[in-house]
């Protein structure tokens, strides 16, 4: 009898050690214990390792019930990251890096950024692109509207950015003139956004070695594209094509001249329904 009440009373022990133990620390307002209470350190040292290559490193104080990071370079949106990251900014210019801790359900527990000078540009992976970033007049005359259907699609160059509305079909392309060389491979990216999901939407970009008469529509190989059948854009996004995009694995984003001249770069959107979809931060440059 003496056997059986011990072995009761420690089963009775360790019951209430589990239910100890598989309780919440901070339990939230349905008591699933998925709220992040504690702040965690997101700041971060930047080194320089050679001409435009930098090196990030978390700093690791403070970072209770922390689990990854995520980072955004230079605005271009928000990754999950490893702790040490090395990054490469082959455009002269000013970047602002941000930090994000990531804590328990998945909820950013601290943000930190840090500012980075480049000097110079790299000069083989440098942007081909002028007026890429769309910031001043100067960068936006480096573009040209290509009139596609009669109206209903407008490209608009403001506020930092090129942005399309479009509706019932219609659509709009810009484009610009760059000069190539034959056998080069050449990578393609950009940043896009959009505050709202499209609707039967199309976003295309070519490498063109002429362009139709005005009024005509662009077609040939698709390097990026975001398109609502193919199941991109229906919800808002925002953040470099290569990442968000449809179809990133068709081409690579990577263009291969075929002969030495000119070509064009030429950016077409349209659809039954988009509201702003905004182009920033246009990029060509040279890889192997």
């Amino acid at each position: 009898m003496i056997t059986k009440y011990i072995n009761k009373s420690l089963l009775l022990s360790a019951a209430v050690f589990f239910l100890a133990s598989c309780s919440p620390d901070t339990v939230d307002d349905e008591g699933h214990g998925l709220n992040q209470t504690v702040a965690a350190d997101a700041s971060f040292t930047v080194a320089k390792t050679s001409e435009n290559r930098y090196h990030l490193k978390a700093v690791t104080t403070n970072n209770i019930n922390y689990i990854n990071s995520q980072w955004n370079i230079d605005y271009d949106g928000f990754n999950n990251g490893k702790n040490e990251i090395d990054i490469f900014l082959p455009d002269a210019g000013t970047y602002v890096i941000q930090r994000n801790t990531v804590g328990i359900g998945g909820q950013v527990a601290g943000t930190a950024s840090e500012t980075i000078v480049v000097p110079t540009s790299d000069p083989v992976a440098g942007n081909m692109i002028q007026g890429g970033r769309f910031d001043t007049p100067e960068e936006v005359a480096k573009w040209t509207i290509f009139p596609i259907s009669a109206s209903g699609a407008q490209w608009v160059f403001a506020n930092g950015k090129a942005t399309i509305v479009a509706s019932n079909s219609n659509q709009q392309a810009f484009y610009q003139a760059v000069q190539v060389e034959a056998g080069q491979k050449y990578a393609i990216d950009m940043v896009v956004s959009s505050e709202t999901a499209l609707e039967d939407t199309w976003f295309e970009v070519y490498m063109l070695n002429s362009l139709p008469a005005p009024g005509g529509d662009i077609t040939g190989t698709v390097y990026r594209n975001i398109n609502t059948w193919d199941g991109c854009g229906k919800t808002a996004f925002g953040g470099k094509v290569s990442t968000i995009g449809c179809n990133g694995a068709k081409n690579g984003g990577v263009y291969t001249a075929t002969a030495t001249g000119t070509v064009y770069l030429a950016i077409k959107c349209g659809g039954k329904k988009v509201n702003s979809l905004s182009v920033d931060k246009v990029e060509l440059r040279k890889t192997t």
